[in-house]
C-alpha cells in the first residue's frame, strides 16, 4: 500500500512538472507567434494546461472542488477562445 502511495506521488510529481514545461511552451508561442491564429491556439492550449494543472492539484489534495473549478474554467476558455477567434477574423464579436 505504501509503495502504490509512492508511485503516486511520483507520478503526480512528474505530471506537474510535464504539464509546467508544456504550459511554458504554449507561453513562448503566444509571444513569439507569427501570426494571430497562432496566438489564439497558444491562448487555447495554455486553457487546456491550466485545467490540466487544476486537475492534477486536485488529485494531489485529495477534494473535489478542484474538478468543479476545472469544468468552469473549460466553458470559459471554450467561449473565450471562439469570440477571440471571431473578433480577429471579422473584427466584431456579435453580428
Amino acid at each position: 500500500m505504501i509503495l502504490a502511495q509512492q508511485l503516486m506521488d511520483y507520478a503526480l510529481i512528474i505530471a506537474f512538472v510535464v504539464v509546467g514545461l508544456c504550459q511554458c511552451m504554449a507561453m513562448a508561442r503566444l509571444l513569439i507567434g507569427p501570426g494571430p491564429g497562432d496566438r489564439i491556439l497558444a491562448l487555447d492550449t495554455m486553457v487546456v494546461n491550466a485545467i490540466g494543472l487544476i486537475v492534477l492539484m486536485g488529485l494531489s489534495q485529495g477534494t473535489r472542488i478542484y474538478f468543479e473549478a476545472s469544468l468552469i474554467i473549460a466553458m470559459l476558455g471554450f467561449v473565450s477562445t471562439v469570440a477571440y477567434a471571431r473578433f480577429i477574423l471579422r473584427g466584431d464579436i456579435i453580428e
